[in-house]
């Protein structure tokens, strides 16, 4: 019978893009979250629909060839990670399909040209960046962690084994320290008290770290003598800065950055240059991996120092700035004027004077370019483009496009809108696996004007 609560004996047989283990019970959809391709389950149906229901796992009759012991005690409750029981190997085996269905399927393109997956040795401590909301348990003793899966519920943690290693002494201790100071803990249901979160940074390359609270309110009692004692106990720490986010909201950084200790940024190295990284600076969250797509955009766009090129959605200019060192031109457009700051202070700290960036949306900007781009790198969000860039894109016909990629689903339907008038072909993809433990996957595609 098809009913909530009904406990259920399922054979896993596949794994949604969402990360959901998925098997079938009386012909209809059921997924398990926690669960691989090869498991046998007992299951509780939670939610059921018409067609499908969502299960929980209740035990373990045969586990899965795939299945490996998670590598953090909390990994079945914390919603930070939801593949850690994935081994590596089939992780990257299903992120490199998830591309390959989505072009198929979607796009409608027959045998996509999908390149082996880039992926580091190391499938942990790979994160340069981490935010935790704070709240305080019943005893009234400060948390810091990430949501368990579908909810608010914090899952404390004093250390994470997908962060930076040398980011991990800080956690728990400034929990202390926040503890101590008696800071009260803001409430987002009753939208009192002051911490909201606690983001921890570090330069990969250079060590530099970076700690903010993000409080609604910007007093916090002797915020500056707490600074500095950070400051003097973490070496490698250069800034301790206070963001001001008052709003009723579930954005974490608001408007207002203030230094209390030190600096509001560190230096990271990436691509060669150097760039300032401010606590609200959107930078890719796995260096090595950007490094590496970066590296397979200058091969396959072969260049040859006389190409303008306009990097759509450009950012703090992460790839602008370097690829800017082997064009004649970059122009970048962002729709954050606070990204497009940056992005100026990192040409000017590397001396690149052939690049410009311009604050707006990609939707207004692209079709007043004063000079026509031979390239055009986009990287937009998850939404993917909108209509009107791709007919701009078909109208200004450069003779290449690369289309960075966080959302398979949406990169599939706009390449299609970008080939289906013969304008271009489609050449190589390459995926690259920024988020370990995690069923996100991000990619490359290169098109090439016939």
């Amino acid at each position: 019978m098809w009913q909530q609560g009904k406990t259920i004996e399922i054979e896993i047989t596949d794994v949604s893009n969402s990360g959901d283990g998925v098997g079938h019970f009386e012909g209809r959809a059921v997924f398990v979250p926690q669960t691989v391709t090869g498991d046998r389950a007992i299951a509780r149906l939670v939610r059921v629909k018409p067609k499908y229901a969502y299960g929980q796992l209740l035990n373990l009759l045969n586990p899965s060839p795939h299945r490996i012991r998670p590598r953090c005690i909390v990994a079945d409750k914390c919603g930070g990670c939801q593949w850690q029981h994935i081994s590596d190997e089939y992780q990257q085996h299903l992120k490199q399909q998830q591309i390959i269905q989505a072009i198929e399927r979607i796009g409608g393109f027959a045998s996509p040209p999908v390149v082996p997956l880039l992926f580091a040795t190391d499938a942990l401590h790979y994160r340069n960046k981490a935010t935790y909301p704070l709240d305080r348990n019943a005893q009234g003793n400060v948390r810091a962690g990430y949501y368990r899966q579908g909810t608010h519920q914090i899952v404390n943690l004093n250390q994470c084994p997908v962060q930076d290693e040398r980011l991990n002494p800080l956690l728990a201790e400034i929990k202390q320290d926040i503890q101590d100071r008696g800071w009260s803990i803001y409430n987002e249901k009753t939208h009192q008290g002051k911490l909201r979160h606690l983001s921890l940074r570090i330069g990969r390359r250079t060590g530099e770290m970076l700690l903010t609270l993000v409080s609604a309110n910007p007093s916090l009692s002797q915020v500056e003598t707490q600074a500095e004692e950070w400051m003097q106990r973490y070496p490698l720490l250069v800034g301790v800065a206070l963001n001001c986010n008052p709003g009723k909201t579930n954005t974490i950084f608001g408007e207002q950055t203030r230094c209390i200790a030190g600096q509001t940024y560190l230096s990271e190295h990436f691509g060669g240059l150097e760039f300032h990284l401010r606590p609200e600076t959107f930078f890719q969250i796995n260096t090595e991996i950007a490094e590496g797509l970066l590296a397979a955009i200058q091969e396959r766009l072969e260049l040859q120092g006389n190409e303008t090129v306009l990097d759509a959605y450009c950012g703090i200019g992460t790839f602008s700035l370097p690829l800017a060192k082997q064009v004649r031109e970059v122009i970048g457009i962002e729709v954050q004027e606070s990204a497009v700051e940056q992005a100026r202070e990192n040409a000017k700290i590397n001396a690149i004077a052939n690049a410009t960036f311009h604050a707006g949306t990609v939707k207004d900007k692209i079709s007043h370019l004063e000079t026509r781009p031979n390239i055009v790198l986009l990287d937009p969000p998850r939404k993917g483009c909108d209509r009107a860039v791709i007919e701009t894109l078909l109208e200004m016909h450069p003779r290449q496009i690369a289309y960075i990629s966080c959302k398979p689903a949406t990169l599939a339907r706009d390449l299609k809108l970008l080939c289906q008038t013969g304008k271009y072909q489609l050449t190589h993809i390459q995926p690259a696996d920024f988020f370990p433990q995690t069923a996100h996957v991000e990619c490359v595609a290169f098109l090439q004007s016939i």
